[in-house]
């Protein structure tokens, strides 16, 4: 049983920082893809970031590029997503999520190709 648990979150003001960090448990972590998305209230959820298994290949979306940072420590079995430049529009509960595919050479940016999911983090940036 593959468990991902998120925390990081909070409440910061607009131009702030945080990281949130991933831990997994219940598979070689090392061997995955892994990704971070975010869902609004309202809204449906979206693709941030992901990252491939080895941490080579980074991919984020257009509107986190050169504020976010997705990082992992296969040492430590740990997701990271350091959030710099922070926006009202951040505002979101935000999910690590873990490939279906082993040893995939980039992390998917698609909902569906994620089989698990953390519990989500509470990101709340003020104007």
């Amino acid at each position: 049983q593959v468990q991902l648990v998120e925390s990081g979150g909070g409440l910061v003001q607009a131009g702030g920082s945080l990281r949130l960090s991933c831990v997994a448990s219940g598979r070689t972590f090392s061997d995955y893809a892994m990704g971070w998305f975010r869902q609004a209230p309202g809204k449906e959820r979206e693709f941030v970031a992901s990252v491939s298994w080895s941490g080579g290949t980074a991919t984020h979306a257009n509107s986190v590029k050169g504020r976010f940072t997705i990082s992992r420590d296969n040492a430590k079995n740990t997701l990271y997503l350091q959030m710099n430049s922070l926006k009202p529009e951040d505002t979101a509960v935000y999910y690590c999520a873990a490939d279906k595919q082993a040893r995939r050479g980039f992390g998917p940016t698609q909902l569906r190709e994620y089989e698990y999911w953390g519990q989500g983090t509470q990101v709340t940036v003020s104007s």
